[in-house]
């Protein structure tokens, strides 16, 4: 293990290089957050910093973004208006190189509740430095397109619904998307309350002109139905596992359609894991938090889901879709023997020991089809007892989905904390990774508590973990966050001295 010394809030540095911005000091509002930008190959584009002016019209609020390069450079900027109903918003950039502007949080602080609306997408163009409101479209159920300028308060919406469905019976629900290669894609069903049916998969073309319509579950009922959850798509096909409910029988099968035409290329039964692994497959929760649980390669689709039986998780489940023949590899591993094999004190459901549970960090998918699965040992918060969270632990499957190894990184308890795991980036082109996450630690010759950041590399196969202990100034906080591959960004922070500054550190792996 590899020690390397760091101090921050200009006290002396022993690493390399540093690049720096003052967050406080780029727009004269209200800092309300930043995140990481990221391309469609999931390589860092930047940043996006957001700040707020408050209210400016009825149902308008002032911000304004800082775009940042990958070293921290200030490259755009601009003022816009927003919802009054946002309070912040989360960057992302789309399949066209736009940034999107999501809102991440509402302000119910500045409208009556009967006014409130769900505040809308911007769309940033970072070639002309301009912010429009994002356009989004209704498909009726006459066939035809409208596009919604104005969000509708959600006591209107709530009506609208009711007297449709006093109306109809049931309400129609559809949803619009753009498509990559062009023109729009969306999904219809009516919606009778305990069910639904007469679903649709649809695609136009850029003059929203039908080109195709998949059709299901035309007759669904109560016991008798048909879903389709989309896996994956590209330019050619949509891969769906397609579940068909027969009373409590349920059949699985890997549907394949052509994006040109609708039609089905393939429909191949899966099998292998149980109803509830597969009816799960394609979502991954863990302490309230939707993971991202597959990764698209080339040549196939590796997904990871939770293992099931009689309704308790006790495992792991992957499935790899196949693009050239369509087929599909299952595998499985437990709790039970294969994980507790190198971890004794796990037991069937995933719990260790003193009501400590595994629980879910994240997840690294390998080109060969290997994955990585980063647990912490977590105690929920009791009556009298807060949350806790001991070590972390790692565990390495090979190319066939059996444990090689099980590595436990051993920290001292943390309370009130739901995770000191922090975040993860792929190395190399996705072939590695690297992983971090922080610890209080006790100082041998101090006896003070102060805690440390650990860099964590999978490389090759091989582990290698450095340590980077970190100083705070009291009532300042320092945040770890994603910086350009070799790179990690620390943000320090103290909103009482309106000290905000953000900084990018070389690592030396």
């Amino acid at each position: 293990m590899k020690k390397i010394t760091l101090m921050v809030f200009g006290l002396i540095q022993t690493l390399v290089f540093s690049q720096n911005q003052d967050l406080t000091t780029l727009a004269a509002g209200d800092h309300v957050g930043m995140n990481a930008l990221f391309d469609d190959k999931d390589n860092l584009y930047g940043y996006v910093s957001l700040y707020s002016y408050g209210k400016s019209g009825d149902k308008t609020k002032k911000f304004e973004y800082v775009i940042l390069d990958k070293n921290l450079n200030p490259v755009a900027n601009k003022e816009f208006e927003g919802d009054i109903t946002a309070a912040s918003y989360l960057g992302y950039v789309d399949f066209k190189g736009q940034i999107i502007l999501k809102p991440s949080m509402m302000d119910y602080s500045l409208v009556k509740s009967k006014e409130v609306f769900t505040p809308v997408s911007m769309v940033i163009n970072p070639k002309t430095n301009s912010i429009t409101r994002k356009i989004y479209y209704d498909y009726l159920e006459n066939g035809t397109f409208k596009e919604i300028n104005e969000p509708k308060s959600w006591k209107e919406q709530r009506k609208e619904n009711r007297d449709e469905k006093k109306e109809k019976g049931y309400n129609y629900v559809s949803a619009v998307g753009e498509l990559k290669e062009g023109g729009y894609f969306a999904v219809e069903y009516k919606d009778f309350g305990k069910y639904e049916n007469s679903n649709s998969l649809i695609r136009f073309d850029e003059n929203k002109k039908e080109i195709w319509r998949y059709k299901y579950n035309t007759e669904g009922s109560k016991k008798l139905y048909t879903t389709l959850s989309v896996l994956e798509r590209d330019e050619n096909y949509m891969y769906c596992i397609m579940k068909k409910v027969n009373d409590k029988q349920k059949t699985f099968s890997l549907l394949v359609l052509d994006m040109k035409t609708g039609k089905e290329k393939s429909n191949k039964p899966v099998s292998g894991l149980s109803d509830d692994t597969i009816d799960n497959i394609e979502s991954f929760y863990s302490g309230y938090r939707k993971m991202d649980n597959d990764k698209t390669f080339d040549d196939k689709v590796v997904l990871l889901g939770r293992n099931y039986e009689d309704s308790q998780s006790v495992g792991f489940a992957r499935m790899i879709l196949n693009k050239s023949d369509f087929s599909v590899d299952t595998k499985t591993i437990n709790y039970e023997p294969n994980i507790s094999a190198f971890l004794p004190k796990l037991n069937r459901i995933g719990m260790v020991e003193s009501g400590y549970m595994l629980q879910t960090k994240d997840m690294y998918f390998m080109n060969d089809g290997s994955v990585g699965i980063l647990s912490e040992k977590y105690k929920p918060e009791g009556q009298y007892s807060a949350p806790k969270t001991t070590d972390l632990v790692y565990i390495y499957t090979d190319k066939d989905f059996k444990v090689k190894n099980v590595q436990v990184f051993e920290k001292e308890k943390s309370k009130w904390v739901n995770s000191d795991y922090l975040f993860s980036q792929y190395l190399n082109g996705g072939k590695d990774v690297v992983f971090f996450y922080r610890d209080y630690q006790k100082d041998e010759v101090t006896k003070q508590k102060r805690w440390n950041l650990f860099i964590n590399t999978i490389i090759d196969g091989k582990f290698k973990q450095e340590i980077i202990p970190i100083s705070e100034k009291d009532n300042y906080a320092v945040t770890p966050y994603v910086g350009k591959e070799g790179y990690i960004l620390l943000r320090e922070y103290n909103e009482k001295e309106k000290f905000n500054k953000i900084r990018l550190e070389k690592l030396n792996y």
